[in-house]
């Protein structure tokens, strides 16, 4: 009988500025379900896109998840620590023929795609043009898709399929100004500390089959996925430090997690200690995804 590694779980922000309302939606829910399972809860800081790093980021978020009753298990990992590790990677996957560089713009790759009838839904997969070579000046580094249909079950949406070369073409994972690419050192990230589950926003949802390939490249087992809903500004996008969503507020820690805790769909309940939310909370998550262990 297969025996299933114990729960290993992850929040990853990125230090671009303090969390907001949105982001804690995403952290609640990994938090529960990490709690739910009796399992390791890990904070990672995803500060490899060094140009939307505000300084002092990290330790404020670190100290509001704090505050929120979060805590994490083991110690914090920084991305930037790492560029070692993903050179690495990098080397072991250019090995292998599956990196190559281009010199495409992003008007070329738009107007290629036009061109060849593949834009849809705002998207313009990459055509491979650089693939075979180039005598143009080498803009990034691409990895190569499989042409294949890509699919998994997500804990919240059910089952989901990509074919990552038709839809989205080789990707960079390795940028013009020489900075690794989130979706490559996410999964290097993922594999290195042992994670068996995924719990963040639906923003992420289209990167999962590319990072699955990547998975499968490096040889490593596919985590479990929950993506879960985002909240939306009056205008109907998603809270982000980018649109200026404003700083969760600390001064009712309480009143900010039962609004997360609304937002994924739950009623409030009562409680009078942040300590008596969680344990709640946590029985309660444990009742709609895991109602085998309640």
């Amino acid at each position: 009988m297969k025996v299933s590694p114990p729960y290993i779980g992850r929040f990853a922000p990125s230090p671009s500025g303090p969390l907001h309302n949105g982001s804690l939606v995403a952290a609640m829910a990994s938090y529960l379900d990490a709690r739910a399972h009796q399992g390791q809860w890990l904070l990672r800081i995803e500060d490899i896109d060094t140009p939307r790093v505000v300084e002092g980021a990290d330790a404020l978020i670190m100290q509001q998840l704090q505050q929120l009753g979060m805590h994490w298990d083991g110690d914090v990992i920084w991305q930037s620590q790492r560029l070692a590790r993903y050179e690495e990677v990098f080397a072991q996957l250019r090995q292998q023929q599956l990196i190559y560089g281009c010199a495409c713009t992003r008007k070329e790759i738009a107007d290629s795609a036009i061109a060849l009838g593949l834009h849809a839904n705002g998207q313009y997969p990459y055509p491979g043009t650089c693939r075979h070579g180039t005598d143009k000046p080498m803009r990034a580094w691409r990895l190569v898709m499989p042409d294949k249909v890509v699919d998994f079950k997500d804990r919240w949406l059910g089952h989901q399929q990509q074919n990552p070369q038709q839809d989205i073409g080789d990707i960079i994972i390795k940028r013009a100004d020489g900075l690794f690419a989130y979706q490559l050192v996410v999964v290097i990230d993922d594999g290195d500390q042992g994670i068996t589950d995924i719990v963040r926003g639906q923003d992420l949802l289209d990167s999962t089959q590319r990072q699955l390939c990547i998975a499968d490249y490096l040889g490593l087992t596919h985590p479990r996925y929950m993506h879960v809903p985002l909240i939306l500004d009056e205008q109907g996008r998603k809270l982000s430090k980018q649109n200026h969503a404003p700083a969760i507020s600390m001064h009712n820690a309480l009143h900010s997690l039962q609004q997360a805790w609304l937002a994924l769909g739950f009623d409030i309940f009562p409680c009078s200690t942040v300590e008596s939310f969680w344990a709640s909370a946590t029985e309660k998550w444990v009742r709609r995804f895991l109602p085998s262990l309640s």
